[in-house]
């Protein structure tokens, strides 16, 4: 997946800006921090889950243009009251890739190795089921961007992957109205109507149906053209959640099959690695907890934890997986850890930089997991690496400047780490980390320093959304996926 920018590069170059260290500094650093910068507004922006670094360096996200958004804040495909542009950044330049005529904002998601790109841009319409505006799923291709269209009755639309077979995979409206509510916001293109995931191929948008109920998420897709997400299973609410069951699911070869739950009636599946091993989080007997599953040659395994629950982010092609744990509460109160599991061991990851919780995103081939802390309404406070038995405040390990990261994403198999940060006066930025090898990790963990006096945005990943609900009111049901 996601190999090189080939001829999506398009006309209009915008230098990033990079941190670099000061002349009088003479410290290396294991990290080279890059601010990947805007189309001239205030900030940028990571398009999750993906994978945002491909094999050649090219880096994906969306960033600001100077210009207001007439449609703000009644617009799907916008952070603030700017205009965003998805962006491709390799080597120092940002190159904008433009939006469908007559829209506005648009972002991208994945880009293959044939440099084909995939995503989402407002196409100047109006959405009538919401009044706002509407925005359709896009390709990105030889410096156009190319309408994919919804399904039949649809309005809104977003491509989330696209492989190396011109397989691309997304989520769509059908215009069916929808008769049951979204309280924990994982069908998050439903606002009155069904939500459906789509594949497209050869120029034709197929619906990927449903286990049984109105709505269906499509999460994301491997190499192979498998696809994950979560489906009601029926029409049916359940008294503890006041909605149908959620089951995840896989889809191959046009079927889509049930993993099932480990007892309760919400699960999703949060990530596929190309041998088609799924990872997610499930609801237990009750739907008072959540634990991390593995589902592996037709069966669902159960993670280990701390004795309490949890939720798996993301499984790497050797097959380790990173997470979220927690114990029992104390005193009520609960403490999110990450984890790694790996060669059929788990691995407690805290806190490393003094905040409260710490969640694992991601993990590499070499059992490196990159996650953030947040406090405890679920606010990024900081961007962290656990490599080696050590956890590291990533902050501590690049030279000093004005931007505080607060969640690192993605980590790649050169050690080279995707995230964002928040500047001093609140705007956000996309950032990239480049693994210095002739510099090694420090051989302890991070000392401890004071916690920054700004924080980021709320985590909007099905982790920390999971958490919160754990926290603060009781029962663990599934919350929705990060977009």
């Amino acid at each position: 997946m996601r190999k090189r920018l080939a001829a999506l590069i398009a006309a209009a170059i915008v230098p990033a800006l990079t941190f670099a260290t000061p002349a009088h500094a003479r410290t290396p650093y294991p990290y080279k921090l890059i601010d990947l910068g805007t189309f001239g507004g205030p900030s940028s922006f990571p398009q999750l889950p993906a994978i945002p670094i491909t094999s050649n360096g090219t880096v994906l996200g969306y960033a600001d243009t100077p210009a207001r958004d007439r449609d703000w804040p009644h617009c799907f495909a916008c952070q603030d009251p700017f205009i965003q542009h998805a962006f491709a950044w390799r080597d120092g330049q940002l190159t904008d890739l433009g939006a469908l005529p007559g829209g506005n904002s648009s972002n991208i998601s994945e880009l293959n190795g044939h440099g084909v790109g995939v995503g989402i841009s407002e196409n100047g319409r109006t959405d009538p089921h919401t009044g706002g505006a509407a925005a359709v799923a896009v390709m990105f291709k030889n410096g156009k961007v190319i309408s994919l269209g919804t399904l039949p009755g649809g309005a809104l639309s977003a491509a989330a992957d696209i492989n190396g077979q011109g397989q691309v995979a997304g989520n769509s409206t059908n215009g069916t109205p929808n008769p049951f509510p979204d309280p924990y916001g994982i069908f998050f293109m439903a606002r009155g109507t069904e939500q459906r995931g789509f594949v497209w191929r050869h120029g034709v948008m197929h619906d990927l149906g449903t286990l049984g109920g109105p709505d269906t998420l499509q999460y994301t897709q491997n190499n192979r053209g498998q696809i994950i997400g979560a489906s009601y299973t029926n029409n049916t609410p359940n008294p503890s959640t006041g909605i149908p069951t959620i089951d995840p699911y896989l889809w191959q070869h046009g079927h889509m099959t049930d993993l099932g739950t480990l007892g309760g009636t919400l699960g999703v599946a949060n990530w596929i690695n190309n041998q088609g091993d799924v990872v997610g989080q499930s609801d237990l007997v009750g739907d008072n907890s959540a634990l991390p599953f593995l589902w592996k040659n037709g069966h669902m395994i159960k993670l280990p934890t701390l004795g309490g629950g949890g939720g798996a982010n993301w499984i790497s092609q050797q097959g380790d997986v990173a997470g979220y744990q927690f114990p029992p509460p104390h005193h009520g109160n609960y403490h999110f850890r990450g984890f790694l599991w790996r060669h059929g061991k788990m691995t407690d990851l805290p806190p490393v930089g003094g905040a409260a919780w710490a969640f694992g995103n991601g993990v590499n081939d070499h059992g490196q997991v990159v996650g953030n802390e947040t406090d405890t309404n679920g606010n990024e406070v900081i961007a962290v690496l656990w490599s080696g038995g050590h956890g590291y405040d990533l902050n501590t390990l690049v030279a000093p400047n004005p931007l505080q990261m607060i969640s690192a994403d993605y980590i790649n198999n050169r050690g080279d780490i995707f995230g964002h940060g928040v500047l001093p006066n609140g705007d956000q930025r996309v950032i990239l980390l480049i693994r210095n090898p002739g510099v090694p990790l420090p051989p302890a963990s991070t000392p401890a320093r004071p916690l920054p006096a700004i924080t980021g945005p709320p985590d909007r990943s099905i982790s920390v959304i999971l958490a919160l609900h754990a926290a603060h009111r009781g029962p663990t049901p599934v919350p929705s996926a990060r977009h």
